[in-house]
């Protein structure tokens, strides 16, 4: 409990991480305008506009895959939590394959161009990257050789609006705390002072171990020994550390003010409310946003130069390949033993000597798997996974003449705090064009307003004609236009480019089943399972395993993943390298 404990809280140092990605629908109006040639494997690469991916695309991809009959890995997906899989294996000097469905590498986490505006798919608010303590992700791209490969800006946080007042959240030491005194009441800041107390000796379990320890083996006791004396302290808050938030700030909090913006940070970091939120979650959160020196990170270049740089990882030494445009249809299963995969173009197999790793949702991967191949039990008690909702989007590309100089690079709009996880009522603003301005072309901004985790799909699961999908989605699309209003009141009179996303988006280029955020395990009944699946050689990863959502936490369950195939000697070699990092 305290392992798991300890490593799934080192995972949610960024807050706001939403995985998100969207195209559109079958006939409806593309957006995807790339610029670097077909055979340069980045996030931008691939000279497409449209759906439909170029014959000529598809077949350069048939032709690299043709002369491929066997390698160590397969990896399906290349979301963070594949990709980090990949890099990691090739530092252990295994042969890697990567396959990718989509023409982007990244998954969710991908950065597209069009008219020269780069619009980030995904995450939009990052931490832990730019400066120690690192977060996990960052400690994989420095073992594998890309730490310094990716460049970053920095800030000082976000603006709120909600219902009551507007105002700036800073992060560091000692700045919440005028928030309390200006908009809560009388007592919130005695009440958050003894909250932080009670979370103190969780907050300190919450550094004990780091998270790239882990295997899902008995030889998860050698990598965890170093760590055993400080693992044993916590076992005084052992009981505490994965039921919900709210079981903890109950006993302490009843300040109206400060109650509903824990109710926002535990949506924030989980898509569940502070009742369904791991304890341990919000309290490292709060640890890592209110420390002396705090201060949030974006990548120079969108999110698709972590993805560059983790495909760099997978491809050094002639030892890896990402594969874009090549959709697997079916895993391999031989007397219960994962052995490959088959292509669905060509219906091409291809042999994995080691294993095989799913970066697909707990629900894909089990589509995956031919019938029989495991037991029905086994399928429907996965397929029965709980599911956030979906989402919806905007990325808007404006004319940002006369706009303010100060403008904020984030935003959060809550449109009522009576249930934090409504439909349309939790809107992230995120301008990175404010902090990179080679994100959009000069004088412009590029923007991505979204709603996660709170898009009903049933309002889009039926037979639509395209103009009534339009219809719909742009009904569904105009409280983003709202929220964004709240900052740039003319902004629709400023707009070049206006792409709007849906749950269907997520559904088609995702490959996400119901174009779900993911997996609803409530703190306290549910918990995230580790790689291993009933299957041998068959591996999972991203954020329908352990330790859940969050880019953090499916790079984690990419390492996780890889070092779990192989043997604990040569974990502890990563390991050793990862220490001498944080040691430097």
């Amino acid at each position: 409990l305290l392992v798991s404990f300890t490593s799934q809280i080192h995972c949610f140092s960024n807050v706001h991480l939403r995985s998100i990605n969207f195209k559109g629908l079958r006939n409806c109006q593309p957006y995807c305008h790339l610029k670097r040639s077909r055979t340069d494997v980045t996030s931008t690469s691939l000279n497409i506009e449209g759906l439909n991916v170029p014959e000529e695309l598809l077949n350069d991809a048939d032709n690299k895959i043709s002369n491929i009959k066997e390698v160590d890995y397969i990896i399906i997906g290349s979301g963070i939590g594949g990709l980090s899989a990949g890099a990691i294996l090739n530092f252990y000097g295994y042969e890697v394959l990567v396959l990718e469905s989509h023409y982007l590498p990244g998954g969710v986490a991908h950065t597209f161009e069009r008219k020269g505006f780069k619009f980030d798919a995904g995450p939009s608010l990052w931490n832990g990257m730019a400066t120690p303590p690192y977060n996990p992700l960052r400690q994989i791209l420095e073992i594998v050789g890309e730490g310094d490969t990716v460049k970053y800006t920095q800030y000082d946080g976000w603006v709120m609006h909600t219902p009551e007042c507007s105002f700036k959240f800073t992060v560091g030491e000692n700045h919440f705390e005028s928030i309390l005194s200006q908009y809560a009441g009388p007592n919130a800041l005695n009440e958050w002072n003894q909250l932080n107390k009670l979370l103190e000796p969780i907050k300190e379990l919450s550094v004990a171990v780091p998270p790239l320890t882990l295997r899902s083996d008995l030889g998860v006791v050698l990598t965890l020994l170093p760590h055993l004396g400080k693992l044993l302290k916590g076992v005084s808050v052992a009981g505490r550390v994965e039921g919900s938030f709210k079981d903890v700030s109950r006993e302490v909090v009843t300040d109206k003010f400060l109650e509903n913006w824990l109710e926002f940070l535990s949506f924030a970091l989980s898509g569940l409310p502070a009742d369904s939120t791991i304890a341990a979650a919000v309290a490292y959160t709060m640890r890592d946003l209110h420390q002396p020196g705090a201060a949030l990170d974006y990548p120079i270049g969108g999110s698709g130069a972590v993805v560059d740089a983790l495909v760099r990882g997978v491809m050094k030494c002639n030892r890896g390949q990402v594969l874009l445009n090549t959709h697997v249809e079916a895993i391999d299963v031989e007397e219960g033993r994962a052995v490959g995969v088959t292509i669905k173009r060509g219906k091409k197999r291809i042999r994995a000597k080691r294993a095989v790793i799913s970066n697909a949702s707990v629900w894909d991967t089990m589509r995956l798997l031919p019938a029989g191949s495991i037991s029905e039990e086994y399928r429907k008690d996965k397929m029965e996974t709980p599911m956030t909702g979906s989402f919806v989007h905007l990325h808007l590309g404006i004319n940002a003449t006369g706009l303010p100089a100060d403008l904020e690079s984030h935003y959060s709009v809550i449109n009522t705090w009576t249930q934090i996880d409504a439909p349309q009522n939790h809107v992230i603003i995120s301008i990175p064009s404010v902090l990179d301005p080679d994100m959009a072309p000069e004088g412009c901004h590029v923007i991505h307003a979204y709603a996660a985790a709170n898009e009903p799909y049933d309002l889009y699961d039926k037979d639509l004609t395209r103009s009534e999908y339009i219809r719909i989605k742009e009904d569904r699309c105009d409280f983003l236009w709202k929220a964004i209003e709240r900052s740039i009141p003319d902004v629709r009179s400023r707009v070049i480019i206006n792409l709007e996303g849906s749950p269907l988006t997520h559904m088609r280029f995702n490959r996400r089943y119901k174009g779900t955020f993911g997996p609803a395990l409530r703190a306290g009944k549910e918990k995230f399972p580790y790689p291993k699946t009933e299957i041998k050689g068959l591996l999972c990863c991203g954020d329908s395993i352990f330790p859940g959502i969050g880019v953090p936490a499916v790079a984690v369950s990419g390492a996780n993943a890889a070092s779990s195939t192989v043997s604990v000697w040569e974990h502890l070699k990563f390991l050793d390298k990862l220490y001498a990092i944080d040691k430097k």
